[in-house]
This record gives C-alpha cells, sequence and structure tokens, in this order.
C-alpha cells in the first residue's frame, strides 16, 4: 500500500467528511441528509444512499480538466455507481428509515485509484452522518444502521508482478487490472480484466491475497482514525 491517511470532519456543514490519501491521491469526500427520498421509496419506510464523483480541474496533470456540467461522461457515471453500490451494502436501510444519504466524492489530486480511495473515503463520511442520525433518532450510535465496514483498494500485475494499490504509472501499465470491494471479510464486488494481457487462475488468487493484505490495512487505519 502506499501512504494512507484518512482526516475526519475536515468541512463543517456536511453531517459527515473526510479527506483521504492514498499516496499523492486525494479525494474529499462528504455525506449530506435529506428527507426527500426517490420516488421508488415513498411509503416504504426505508432509506437509501447515492453517491456522486467528479474529477476537479487541477486534479490531473497534463492541463486543467474541464468540470463537468450537467451529464457526467461515462466513466465517472460507472465510478459514482460503483461508490454508491459499495457503501449501501454498508447500510441496513430497514432501520434508518426515509432518510436519503448522499456521499460526494471530489478528486483533488489523481494519481490512480481514485475510486477505491472514494469509496474507503466515503465509509469514514456515512459513519459520521450515521453518528448525526444516531443522535437525532435517540439510537446508541452509528453500529445501529451498519452492517459492517467497507474498504476497496486497487490490485494489478506490472512487468509480471503482483501490486496492491496502483499508482497512476502502475496502473497505465498494469498487464491485469483489478478493484476489489469488501465488507468486512465478504466480498462486495470485484472488477477484473486483462488490459494488456490473460491472467491464470493461480495469479487471480495471488491478486486476490494481494487484495486481502491492502484491504486490511484501510480497515485498521479507518478503525484508528474513528477511535473504533
Amino acid at each position: 500500500m502506499r501512504t494512507l491517511k484518512f482526516e475526519r470532519n475536515v468541512m463543517r456543514n456536511p453531517a459527515g467528511s473526510c479527506m483521504v490519501s492514498f499516496g499523492n491521491t486525494k479525494v474529499l469526500c462528504a455525506a449530506s441528509i435529506d428527507a426527500r427520498l426517490p420516488p421508488f421509496l415513498e411509503g416504504t419506510n426505508r432509506g437509501w444512499l447515492s453517491a456522486e464523483y467528479a474529477m476537479l480541474p487541477g486534479s490531473t496533470p497534463g492541463g486543467r480538466k474541464r468540470r463537468e456540467i450537467g451529464k457526467r461522461d461515462g466513466r465517472s457515471t460507472e465510478i459514482q455507481r460503483l461508490i454508491g453500490r459499495s457503501l449501501r451494502a454498508a447500510v441496513d436501510f430497514a432501520n434508518l428509515g426515509p432518510v436519503a444519504i448522499t456521499i460526494d466524492c471530489d478528486v483533488i489530486e489523481a494519481d490512480g485509484g481514485t475510486r477505491t480511495a472514494a469509496i474507503s473515503g466515503g465509509w469514514i463520511a456515512l459513519h459520521e452522518a450515521l453518528s448525526m442520525i444516531a443522535g437525532q433518532q435517540g439510537r446508541p450510535g452509528p453500529g445501529y444502521y451498519l452492517l459492517g465496514q467497507i474498504a476497496a483498494v486497487s490490485v494489478g500485475i506490472v512487468d509480471g508482478q503482483i501490486v496492491c494499490d496502483l499508482d497512476y504509472e502502475n496502473d497505465s501499465q498494469a498487464e491485469v487490472d483489478m478493484n476489489v470491494v469488501k465488507r468486512d471479510d465478504n466480498l462486495v464486488e470485484v472488477q477484473g480484466t486483462g488490459e494488456k494481457g490473460t491472467f491464470t487462475r493461480g495469479q487471480l488468487v495471488e491478486l486476490m491475497d494481494a487484495a486481502d493484505a491492502g484491504i486490511d490495512e484501510i480497515l485498521e487505519a479507518q478503525r484508528k482514525v474513528l477511535g473504533l
């Protein structure tokens, strides 16, 4: 793993916020609470969580990245859906009740692994927001709403070697690239492809072992910053 850093409560206004750094990749995650639910959940007394993702101008080398105004590009849409799916796996929506949570993930600096950093930092922001909701609803704490702890990491094969938490240079050269999301010890999602080649079942096992080790480190860092 690159150097990990989670900073809590970096913004005053959201219900929860976190600045997460995976090496030089930095993502600002903010959790907002809304009483308005999606139409398909009206009258169900169940909550919901969605995510939005954007790369800010100046976050990438090679000139200014244009702001995404209006319709998002395909990459951002795919990533924010992944973030939403991943963090929804952490929440007991029946216990949450008719509350909508949005996790905004804005990439400040991009050096590979922005989606996995956003998921891991997004869980910290979510935990903070659930702490606020627990106080409002008179519940014992965020654990009342949580099914588990979420973390994600990228792994790949670069020059024939297994690499965990790929930076941009490794990612651009990887023969195989995977993103792994887990809730505690259980898999939430695995995205993997042979970018410039193929890989064996044995290499897949090695990649998953490397992801397990990296995610264990992220989970520990999350617990430490939250005092759990």
